[in-house]
């Protein structure tokens, strides 16, 4: 009889420990995802340019931020700039992550490519007591990048029957959210300061400029004033 590869038996029991652990997020994710691709669709966006989108972005913050400052012809330069602020904390995310994956460098280029801000907290928290293989992480991204994808496109396919999204209030869900996730910060006074003058100066730029300016100006000013604030506190 064959004695089974231990080889094989990790990779599967890592891969299984990956989608147990990302299944309740890529849940959650799935409404979001619709949600996304309804909204896309009444900014003139056809399914196959929102699932391509997605593709090729894979980042729901900057996707949405993105949408919502969407006007025709596209701002690229300051869509990107904004999509940067967004997701600049991925640098250090990978290079928190980077030395406890067991993926080479050429392979951290690519999956790292799929990291979102679940992943990376699931492998942290894995690095504590066991590695993070190339299999388990494999098995997360996989399954949250197909789940973003096929949401999107489902989103942007039944919101082109379904029309504007804003009749039914949807349009609100993912500033409820991200209202939700802000609340949850905490109540330091560095947290408040960062959220008011963020919140102020994208309003004000919103109101005398117009979009997409206001998702850059907003992200600069938060990031400068938590600077300030948090550098007044270790000065106290």
């Amino acid at each position: 009889m064959d004695q089974p590869n231990p080889l094989k038996t990790s990779y599967r029991r890592d891969a299984r420990a990956g989608l147990r652990d990302i299944a309740p997020a890529a849940i959650a994710a799935i409404p979001i995802g619709l949600l996304f691709g309804a909204v896309a669709i009444t900014k003139g966006l056809s399914p196959a340019e929102v699932a391509l989108m997605s593709a090729l972005v894979f980042a729901g913050g900057a996707q949405f931020a993105a949408i919502e400052s969407w006007v025709s012809p596209a701002p690229i330069l300051a869509l990107a700039f904004g999509t940067f602020l967004i997701n600049v904390r991925h640098v250090l995310m990978g290079a928190s992550l980077s030395p406890k994956i067991g993926l080479s460098r050429t392979e951290k280029f690519v999956g790292f490519f799929f990291m979102t801000d679940e992943s990376w907290a699931l492998s942290e928290r894995r690095a504590l007591d066991r590695p993070v293989t190339g299999a388990y992480w494999a098995a997360m991204a996989v399954t949250l990048y197909a789940n973003w994808v096929v949401s999107t496109t489902l989103g942007a396919v039944l919101g082109s029957f379904l029309g504007d999204p804003a009749r039914f209030g949807a349009d609100f869900a993912f500033t409820a959210l991200f209202i939700g996730l802000v609340a949850g910060f905490g109540r330091s006074r560095v947290t408040l300061v960062t959220v008011g003058v963020s919140a102020a100066v994208s309003a004000l730029v919103h109101h005398f400029i117009g979009a997409p300016w206001h998702v850059a100006s907003g992200a600069l000013a938060g990031i400068a004033a938590a600077y300030l604030a948090a550098g007044k506190d270790a000065r106290s």
